[in-house]
């Protein structure tokens, strides 16, 4: 099992297939690596190499008490792109993962770094403020914090639904996807889990996304229902500089089934592109 130790003694788990340009994926909350394993299979599969790490408090990785915040995963994002010497880099970010691509780019450039794709991504700010009218209210995350807290088997069970679009009518239902997403949540530790609440529907992104000066694919479901495209994706693609914009007509928020098959294709074109 490939783990490295961040400056502040954390030791971080992470997944290293193929050879090629490094491809490195940042997972949703409150998943871990496996949650690509699909996407990370399919780019070794084409010449490059997958990369994806457990976020601090998630999956394999350790669970300090101390640094759950947005600045220090992006640091231990950058800590592990230089641990492997990555150069030339494509980040690829989920939900909270396209938060931590877009806060690493902010606060460690693109010097490393050759394109991005924010797929579902929080930024630019989940939360509803009087500048951000179309966020999420507090209360939604609210109620996040006390079902995880309360019981989290059961909040976590009862997320899968709608994360993947399965409470829509017609909708075709995995069961097998939604004891995955349980049991990659349910290793995820609870102080880790509940601290980043706060840090993907608080933190305000958008001074990095203008900071991106690389090609940055933009991709998103228009049935969202996790985090909704009105104030997600359409915002973020007008302020980065060098974004394609790609809307997926009545998709949820996880990859799966045509959903999870459309956008596999275009990030190999994008990859390649």
């Amino acid at each position: 099992m490939a783990t490295f130790t961040t400056s502040d003694g954390t030791e971080l788990y992470y997944k290293d297939w193929g050879e090629g340009q490094p491809v490195v994926f940042s997972h949703g909350w409150p998943l871990n690596a496996d949650a690509w394993d699909g996407q990370a299979r399919l780019v070794a599969e084409h010449g490059f190499r997958a990369i994806a790490h457990d976020r601090r408090g998630h999956g394999r990785s350790g669970q300090p008490w101390q640094g759950n915040h947005m600045d220090r995963y992006a640091d231990d994002l950058a800590e592990l792109i230089e641990a492997l010497d990555l150069g030339d880099a494509v980040l690829v970010g989920h939900s909270t993962g396209g938060g931590e691509v877009a806060r690493y780019i902010g606060r460690h450039g693109t010097a490393r770094v050759a394109k991005a794709v924010l797929l579902g991504a929080v930024p630019p700010l989940m939360l509803r403020t009087e500048a951000n009218p179309e966020g999420t209210p507090k209360d939604a995350f609210d109620g996040i914090r006390a079902g995880v807290a309360a019981d989290r088997a059961r909040f976590y069970w009862e997320l899968s639904e709608s994360f993947y679009g399965f409470n829509r009518p017609g909708a075709a239902v995995s069961e097998g996807v939604r004891r995955a997403f349980w049991t990659w949540s349910m290793q995820a530790g609870l102080k880790g889990a509940y601290d980043c609440v706060a840090q993907f529907s608080e933190t305000d992104f958008t001074e990095d996304l203008r900071r991106i000066d690389v090609p940055t694919l933009v991709a998103h479901g228009d049935d969202d229902q996790i985090v909704p495209i009105a104030a997600s994706a359409h915002r973020t693609s007008q302020l980065v500089k060098d974004a394609t914009l790609k809307v997926y007509p009545g998709a949820p928020h996880g990859l799966v089934g045509d959903f999870e098959k459309a956008f596999n294709d275009d990030l190999l074109n994008f990859l390649r592109g």
